[in-house]
């Protein structure tokens, strides 16, 4: 049915758009109503009759929404709630999937005209998909709701010079520490030294994600003061990297990591159940706070991170900070396109904002709900707010550095001196530097990477273009369980996994125990197991 609802009531508020000639990525304005003859609206194309509406009439709205897995059954009841309230007739019938908004935009970008008409993503991911042309601007008229009622760096994340793409959905990417009270005083926690000391002392673990995540063990950088910035060219590609963690700083960094990763303590691991398995202290965030309480109780502490010494002087771990947006994919029909604003618009409502609050412990954008008492008194999110006064915004960065940056902390734990731990910073940045000597070739290869073949997603397995756009590894040993994605030119700014699978993080994942050859057809964007 056509949306006669949703038009008349824009026509009435003077907020009427021109459906028919909405364009993918093309602003829709407000207060241009559609073409008339002596100012009696015509039906012909796309345009909506407006005359004897009859308020039976429903606009059935299709929708394919990629959510994380946590957010997926509040997400459908906020549709149905949507549906129940909407004052333009519309319908919604939603397909939600679960998706990990840090690979919905990789999923995206695969295949643009297969993707889902909505996802929620995480800021990083913003430039890659505005220039993929994966997002619809947002309607001139939803704007000035947008900025008026949103924190304004969340804003800002999901704006391309004066253009709004996405919707601001929270304000709490980031990490800090939770602790447990019966076994550190509070008197140490500005003390990562003395952590780790009553950490030993009482045989409990400090997990911190150091071996596995450049996320995470960023934090010694930034807060030795080291910097490392990406330079983008006009279009939004990455030309260049301004980086000194091979630095006096980096060394700084290193010699505190040093103390961390050489404990008998240490667990490098960001997973709030290993409260339950024996850790005292566990670095995460604001998605953890329920499993935390959960486990601890009354125990259950959050603060923000500690310093560490060097040489006489302190350092105040750092972090990355960032937030998670809500997109739009363009739309060729006009009034479908719009819908989807309006349905957008709701679900980063103030009220929305604060149900993952209160189901999920989602930091809120919006400025209402981030001031609501509940959200002011949840100790994540004061914790959180106290560590973003050392947070680093989490920009744009080259997919392969995550890969890179990760080792450090292996390396460090190896080191036997103090020239060990330069070695281990000059290794880091000639690999940094050495992704802007990519051959092209080697940009375009695809290869495996994952838990496998003794691999912990360190490892990239060669691929062979066997025909345009399909790719084959060598025989691999694999089992069942395992996960793996496919990537190009060893970076994770283009990957493809299985979104079907049922992984949380959209991984592929092996049925059985075998020799197999992974096959890729790059164009449809899927993955093959052949057994040999």
């Amino acid at each position: 049915m056509k949306i006669k609802r949703i038009l008349a009531l824009l026509l009435a508020a003077v907020m009427v758009f021109a459906f028919a000639a909405c364009q993918p990525n093309t602003p829709v304005e407000s207060g241009n109503p559609p073409a008339t003859q002596g100012n009696t609206p015509t039906t012909q194309g796309n345009t909506p009759d407006t005359q004897g509406n009859n308020p039976e009439d429903v606009y059935e709205l299709n929708v394919k929404m990629w959510v994380p897995d946590a957010a997926a059954d509040l997400t459908k009841r906020q549709i149905e709630a949507f549906n129940a309230s909407n004052t333009y007739n519309i319908k919604v019938n939603a397909t939600i999937d679960a998706l990990s908004e840090a690979d919905s935009a990789t999923q995206v970008l695969n295949d643009i005209s297969t993707a889902a008409d909505m996802f929620f993503f995480a800021q990083d991911q913003f430039a890659r998909l505005v220039r993929g042309g994966a997002l619809a601007q947002v309607p001139t008229d939803m704007v000035a709701t947008i900025a008026a009622e949103n924190n304004a760096s969340v804003v800002a994340a999901g704006k391309s010079g004066d253009t709004q793409y996405a919707y601001p959905l929270t304000n709490d990417n980031g990490y800090f520490m939770y602790y447990d009270k019966s076994v550190i005083p509070e008197e140490d926690l500005d003390s990562l030294e003395k952590l780790i000391e009553d950490c030993e002392k009482a045989g409990k673990h400090f997990a911190f994600e150091q071996d596995t995540s450049a996320w995470y063990n960023a934090s010694f950088f930034f807060g030795a003061g080291c910097h490392s910035d990406w330079v983008l060219n006009d279009d939004g590609s990455i030309v260049g990297v301004d980086d000194d963690f091979d630095s006096d700083k980096g060394l700084i960094a290193v010699k505190g990591m040093e103390k961390l990763v050489k404990s008998p303590m240490f667990l490098s691991s960001s997973d709030v159940a290993e409260f339950a398995n024996g850790a005292a202290i566990v670095v995460s965030g604001t998605w953890a706070y329920k499993d935390v309480q959960s486990i601890l109780g009354e125990n259950l502490g959050a603060t923000d991170l500690p310093s560490f010494e060097v040489d006489g002087t302190k350092y105040h771990l750092g972090s990355f900070s960032g937030c998670k947006l809500l997109g739009v994919k363009p739309q060729s029909d006009g009034d479908k396109v719009y819908a989807l604003n309006l349905l957008a618009q709701y679900l980063t409502s103030e009220a929305a904002q604060l149900e993952r609050f209160t189901e999920l412990g989602w930091g809120p954008a919006n400025n209402n709900a981030a001031q609501n008492e509940k959200v002011l008194e949840n100790p994540a999110l004061v914790a959180l707010n106290a560590q973003n006064q050392f947070a680093v915004p989490q920009g744009q960065i080259d997919g392969a550095w995550w890969d890179i940056a990760k080792v450090i902390s292996a390396e460090v734990k190896e080191a036997k001196s103090e020239d060990d731990l330069k070695a281990a910073l000059k290794n880091y940045s000639t690999k940094i530097y050495a992704l802007f000597e990519k051959t092209e070739a080697e940009k375009a290869a695809w290869g495996v990477i994952g838990g496998i073949c003794g691999s912990m997603w360190d490892k990239d397995f060669p691929m062979t273009e066997v025909s345009d756009g399909v790719w084959e590894s060598e025989v691999l040993e694999l089992h069942q369980g395992e996960t793996f994605k496919c990537r190009k030119g060893a970076s994770w700014d283009e990957n493809i996994g299985d979104p079907n699978s049922g992984d949380p993080d959209g991984n592929a994942i092996v049925p059985e125990d075998g020799s197999f050859i992974v096959h890729l057809d790059v164009n449809a964007g899927t993955i093959e197991l052949i057994k040999q």
